[in-house]
């Protein structure tokens, strides 16, 4: 399934459980496998039949896809429609009808959340069940199928349209998890699969690749090798880890922590100029988070921990980010500080974020001496080439100051530079609004940085792993 990138697109996500019950009479593997093909072919009956229900979350608005039976609705209708019928939490509190969602910039943000049903009922007359008892050895196998599609529709389509392209995702992915199940068996224990959105480049877009269920990436490299090869992405960079994993953008993250405040800010116009920025995605980390009190010395840990985020997130490190225990006795352990360091309020810089990149995440980094911040104006080169080949935050230290640099705005006629700036001094609420706007997230000039101290710049490589 494929996403096509638009301002119109509608996102239609189809989740909801389906109950795989296999009864073996043997548990011959050949025998075992033509049981579960059948049972396979049962469940995709079973979408395809009447008794399929589409409902829409959040709202009445209910669809049976296999009869054309459209409740609330017209089934000719276009699919945004069903947005005047879905209740959210806004709408409960101000009494308006539910709208599309926008971010600053102007682009939609449009999901249509469905959940997969079955009538358990058939219509006409009832009738007493009639009980039937057999005797018979046998082995039942059972697991819960998590169904979870994900197909576009642009602003044209119908809804019936759009339901007849869920329904046809619904079906394929039911031959994939087959496939994976049979693969996967080990004598008579089910392995679960399990349905992942991934955002490719363009023109790939979205789409969905059924893995088995806690099987790690490392054991995974061969399907992926694959897939690779299936989308012709480059084999030095991972794009199908399970941290690679589409984030849907009505789903809030669990920990906390922002993600890519940038992506709302309006980029600066220069003559001749191009925009550089931070490629994928990191979390924003600034003072007195994790309900640590570090104002006024923890900056250089936070750039450190929002560059860590950025390689797990990516899929490059199954770690979490480290705290600044965490990142204080990696220092020790490196031979770089003494053991009382752990548990101090000392300062780092960017030398300490090299190694400590190195020694927890085995990330290789360069270090950019500048000698007085005014030299900083003639850097755009050299950042804006990090930015297109590696993409990863670069840490900035200078003085008793560190940031976390994100992007440049750079022209190659006239020099003309901005920086994009990610403030780890901040110490507020994870307030977009307030980040952006008071530019703890933001464009700054050459003027930005002290012109007579010196600097040292820290930018992490990417490591080249499929």
């Amino acid at each position: 399934m494929v996403l096509a990138d638009s301002e119109s697109a509608v996102i239609l996500r189809l989740r909801g459980p389906l109950d795989l019950k296999c009864q073996l009479d043997r548990i011959d593997e050949v025998p075992m496998q033509k049981a579960i093909s059948r049972t396979f072919e049962a469940l995709r009956l079973q979408v395809k039949s009447e008794s399929c229900v589409l409902a829409v979350c959040n709202s009445p608005v209910l669809i049976w896809p296999n009869k054309s039976v459209f409740e609330e609705i017209t089934p000719d209708a276009p699919f945004e429609d069903i947005f005047q019928f879905i209740q959210t939490d806004d709408q409960e509190t101000s009494g308006k009808k539910s709208t599309k969602k926008k971010n600053r910039k102007g682009v939609s943000t449009s999901i249509i959340n469905l959940s997969l049903m079955m009538e358990a009922t058939k219509p006409g007359p009832a009738s007493a069940p009639i009980l039937t008892r057999t005797v018979q050895k046998s082995h039942l196998l059972c697991a819960t199928l998590p169904m979870d599609c994900a197909v576009w529709s642009n602003g044209s389509d119908t809804i019936k349209d759009g339901c007849e392209r869920l329904m046809k995702a619904l079906t394929r992915q039911l031959f994939e998890m087959e496939k994976v199940t049979l693969q996967c068996m080990k004598g008579t224990t089910l392995r679960v699969p399990e349905p992942l959105h991934f955002l490719l480049p363009e023109p790939n877009g979205l789409v969905t690749v059924v893995f088995p269920r806690g099987e790690p990436d490392k054991e995974l490299e061969a399907q992926r090798r694959e897939l690779h090869g299936q989308f012709e992405l480059p084999d030095n960079r991972p794009f199908f880890r399970r941290a690679n994993a589409y984030h849907f953008p009505n789903e809030p993250y669990k920990d906390g922590y922002l993600r890519n405040p940038h992506t709302v800010l309006t980029h600066p116009t220069l003559d001749n100029g191009k925009v550089y920025l931070v490629q994928g995605i990191y979390s924003y980390h600034h003072y007195m988070q994790d309900r640590m009190d570090d104002n006024g010395w923890g900056c250089a840990y936070r750039s450190l921990q929002t560059i860590c985020s950025w390689f797990q997130q990516q899929g490059y490190v199954e770690r979490g980010v480290p705290s600044h225990k965490e990142i204080q006795q990696a220092l020790v352990e490196v031979g770089d500080k003494q053991a009382s360091f752990v548990g101090s309020r000392q300062w780092i810089g960017s030398i300490e974020v090299q190694a400590v990149l190195n020694h927890l995440l085995g990330v290789t980094s360069k270090i950019m001496f500048v000698s007085q911040g005014s030299e900083l104006a003639s850097k755009g080169r050299e950042l804006a080439n990090h930015f297109m080949t590696e993409g990863t935050p670069v840490m900035i230290g200078g003085g008793v100051l560190a940031h976390t640099i994100l992007g440049v705005a750079w022209s190659e006629t006239t020099g003309e530079i901005r920086y994009l700036i990610l403030d780890p001094h901040y110490t507020g609420a994870e307030d977009l609004q307030v980040i952006t706007e008071k530019g703890w997230c933001g464009w700054k000039g050459p003027d930005f940085w002290d012109q007579t101290a010196y600097y040292n710049l820290c930018l992490p490589q990417r490591p080249r792993v499929i």
